[in-house]
């Protein structure tokens, strides 16, 4: 088995709220939850997929959580349901539903502290690079 070797970690002002978000809207599991003594979650961990995403609460020396500049790829089977199920949450959506000339069908939503994140069928993966070489040329 191969594990992936990249993993986003996202800060959130309220880390509870934010994995509850992930959970219900984007089908995220809880994978691991690590608080301080005041029960302040330090560092957290959602599954999506075979990839993790770490969260946390912010820590003293680094900057605030609000999110807006961040944005995260997820590869789905299925975005229409995907999509149905973000939108029933309440997530903001902020990409409509759409197929792409590159083969994907996807959309984006925003979660509620401003993060972007983006689901499709593109798998990285399973792009045919030499074509694109090809094409490119």
């Amino acid at each position: 088995m191969t594990y992936p070797t990249i993993f986003p970690s996202l800060r959130y002002d309220d880390p509870k709220a934010a994995i509850d978000f992930l959970v219900l809207a984007f089908g995220a599991e809880p994978h691991a939850v690590y608080r301080t003594d005041d029960g302040t979650i330090r560092h957290a961990e959602v599954r999506l997929g075979n990839g993790i995403v770490m969260l946390g609460s912010p820590q003293p020396g680094t900057p605030a959580a609000r999110g807006g500049g961040v944005g995260i790829y997820v590869v789905v089977e299925d975005a229409d349901a995907h999509y149905g199920r973000a939108r029933d949450a309440g997530a903001e959506i902020t990409r409509d539903l759409e197929d792409t000339d590159y083969g994907s069908r996807g959309y984006s939503a925003r979660d509620r502290e401003g993060n972007e994140w983006h689901f499709g069928t593109y798998q990285p993966f399973a792009f045919d690079r030499e074509a694109e070489t090809v094409a490119a040329r």
